[in-house]
């Protein structure tokens, strides 16, 4: 297995090779690898292991996989040891029907994933859904996480996009079969060639959606898009809200990414997440929905190398932490 320590970039690392011209270099080659873990497969995407940069991990979001990080990979190798895995349930990894598909489980899983490979610490980036794993892990393993990012992230307000809501009333798994069925591969890509035609509608949600539909025609991963929308959404929303826990990031560099017309999960939840942890950063994307990264790549990976070079990775500290915790409206959760 290929390990790599998290170590903060230097400031000359860059200085030659400026983050603004990351997309001109040339990108670090991406290589799928797999691995057994507690008698299930994880697959996953990487690049830079031997680049000498920071470890990171990318986390997609429900329904997606690590193929939404292709574009950012190779950009970001240049410099990291970058890993994007597929989650339990989605992608080319198991779905099991007895999986624990909770945040909890999931962060679990991240931690044996990261024990297993070897690297010691990581910077955690979370898309959508892949933020709630994120937050979860850096609030479950501190002493694992070097920095957060979260990149239009759940688990920050209780809104969310209607479809999703509807995902979580019965007969859903039945509904998806029935979908992919009357919509064979030919129409749903006619569908969205027709739809990327149309203004205000970004071409990195539409592939989304076009991704999560195909992925719905496999029996076991109908099962587990369900169960895991069942574990953290209900009709009204979003019922895990990470937004009273944030206190505890203090000592941990946090970025958030949020397009401005994202319609999935309002951008409102991040620009008050932002406020609510001072410290943090906050990086726009105007005219962007909710796939920054895949949308402007360049730009993304550009914002994260600028935030592993210019933010010094979290030290753990059980007594911050302690401290915190018995008081924790002391220097968080103030507005800017």
């Amino acid at each position: 297995m290929s390990t790599s320590c998290g170590h903060p970039l230097s400031p000359t690392s860059l200085r030659s090779r400026p983050s603004h011209r990351t997309a001109r270099v040339r990108p670090a080659a991406v290589r799928r690898r797999e691995i057994t873990l507690h008698d299930q497969r994880v697959t996953f995407l990487e690049a830079g292991a031997r680049s000498g940069g920071p470890t990171v991990v990318l986390l997609h979001g429900l329904a997606s996989s690590s193929a939404t990080w292709g574009s950012v990979l190779p950009l970001l190798g240049r410099h990291a040891h970058v890993i994007a895995p597929d989650l339990l349930g989605h992608g080319e990894s198991a779905k099991p029907h007895s999986g624990d598909y909770s945040l909890g489980a999931y962060a679990a899983g991240l931690r044996d994933l990261l024990l297993a490979l070897g690297p010691e610490r990581a910077t955690v980036v979370g898309h959508s859904f892949g933020g709630g794993v994120a937050m979860q892990f850096a609030y479950q393993f501190p002493e694992l996480t070097e920095r957060l990012v979260l990149d239009a992230s759940g688990g920050l307000g209780p809104d969310v996009t209607l479809a999703l809501r509807a995902a979580t009333l019965p007969g859903t798994a039945a509904a998806l079969q029935l979908a992919t069925a009357l919509t064979p591969r030919p129409v749903a890509d006619l569908v969205r060639r027709v739809a990327r035609a149309l203004p205000g509608v970004p071409a990195a949600d539409l592939d989304g959606m076009s991704y999560a539909l195909a992925s719905f025609t496999e029996r076991d991963a109908r099962h587990a898009f369900v169960q895991t929308v069942r574990s953290t959404l209900n009709w009204a929303g979003q019922r895990l809200d990470g937004t009273g826990r944030l206190y505890l990031l203090a000592d941990v560099p946090v970025l958030f990414v949020v397009g401005s017309t994202d319609t999935v999960i309002p951008t409102a939840h991040t620009r008050a997440a932002h406020e609510r942890l001072p410290g943090s950063r906050l990086e726009v994307f105007e005219g962007t929905g909710h796939f920054p990264h895949s949308e402007h790549p360049a730009r993304f990976a550009a914002a994260l190398l600028d935030f592993l070079r210019t933010s010094r990775p979290a030290a753990p500290d059980v007594r911050s932490l302690r401290h915190r915790l018995r008081h924790p409206d002391h220097d968080v959760l103030t507005p800017r």
